[in-house]
């Protein structure tokens, strides 16, 4: 029975990695074929996702308060579970500033910024799944070492886009605008890396 109570964090977590890969995926969906007309569609879309990630925290903080014995820190496991619902909250939050901005085209330099995120989204949910056996794993350090490489990745794709924007827009709207999405995307990466900061730091407090 403590086995499977420990399991059940594990793939908790696993389960809400899982909804930032889905919630990734439909922002690369609404950009790869935008479409103004259907923004709404896509920001309910996402919102699904969005709840059931936060639905899954709920529950996992039920349990957490009833147990008596945790296979990790009990603010660990809260830590993570903050984190991974951080990647969420923010995927949604550029699907939001889409719609809520009534973005008619999408800049071509911000499918580049979607990718590093999703590339960095797949990755963090393989990082969850290893970080299930943590203390045996012989790739988790490797994993925690590639999202930290690929948000310093979104770090200079942001600065790129930045400048571009600040060189070649005129429309001051538009440069404020498309500012705020720039940074709402480049929080995504952020939030992928403070997943894989709390993996480290549990890695190094339990091995």
């Amino acid at each position: 029975m403590e086995k499977k109570q420990d399991s059940y964090y594990f793939d908790t977590f696993i389960d809400c990695a899982g909804y930032a890969v889905e919630a990734v995926r439909i922002l690369r969906k609404c950009v790869d074929d935008y479409d103004p007309e259907v923004l709404a569609e896509t920001v309910e879309e996402i919102h699904v996702a969005e709840h059931a990630a936060d639905m899954k925290k709920h529950d996992l903080m039920n349990v957490l308060v009833k147990a008596f014995i945790t296979p990790i820190e009990r603010e660990d496991i809260i830590l993570m579970s903050q984190c991974l619902d951080e990647v969420v909250d923010k995927l949604e939050d550029v699907v939001l500033r889409l719609y809520c901005d009534n973005i008619r085209t999408i800049r071509p330099e911000m499918v580049e910024a979607v990718d590093v995120i999703e590339r960095c989204c797949t990755s963090m949910l393989e990082m969850v799944q290893d970080f299930k056996g943590f203390r045996h794993s012989k790739t988790l350090k490797e994993r925690i070492i590639s999202i930290n490489t690929m948000e310093e990745e979104a770090d200079r794709i942001f600065i790129s886009n930045m400048r571009r924007l600040h060189t070649t827009e005129t429309d001051p709207v538009q440069i404020i605008v498309w500012r705020d999405i720039y940074r709402y995307l480049e929080q995504c990466a952020d939030a992928c890396e403070h997943v894989a900061d709390a993996c480290e730091k549990i890695l190094m407090s339990n091995t």
